[in-house]
């Protein structure tokens, strides 16, 4: 899988595909919001489409996240979960943008429960880790 990148103007989204053994990981940095979250899900539905079951969306560098790009995570774990697949989210608690804003957002819109959170990509990709509690 090889990296892409969107901009829309000011606003930049880059969305990175590595591999990481069974599991695709999206690497996801700048803003999700209305112009650029459907970047992201189309990402998600790449993915699917090529066969992986096993989606990791790094979010630790995502300064800004709307109502729109939660939309998008939701509708990432309904479709990973719809193809018996899975979904990880990595929100650091700590890093480059002074802690998890999606994390903040998930947590105040009361749906960070259905998510499983790692703090890092190591453990997001761990068979045996826990993931972090809600």
């Amino acid at each position: 899988m090889g990296g892409r990148a969107k901009g829309f103007g000011r606003v930049t989204l880059k969305v990175l595909e590595v591999e990481q053994g069974e599991w695709a990981v999206l690497r996801v940095a700048g803003e999700m919001d209305l112009v650029t979250s459907p970047a992201v899900r189309q990402h998600v539905h790449d993915a699917v489409a090529e066969g992986r079951r096993s989606l990791v969306l790094d979010l630790g560098e995502v300064r800004f996240c709307d109502s729109s790009g939660v939309g998008v995570l939701i509708a990432a774990r309904r479709l990973m979960r719809s193809c018996s697949g899975r979904l990880r989210l990595i929100l650091p608690a700590q890093g480059a943008v002074d802690g998890s804003h999606v994390n903040r957002v998930l947590a105040a819109l009361g749906v960070r429960r259905l998510f499983e959170v790692y703090p890092d990509l190591h453990t997001a990709t761990d068979e045996t880790a826990e993931p972090l509690s809600a």
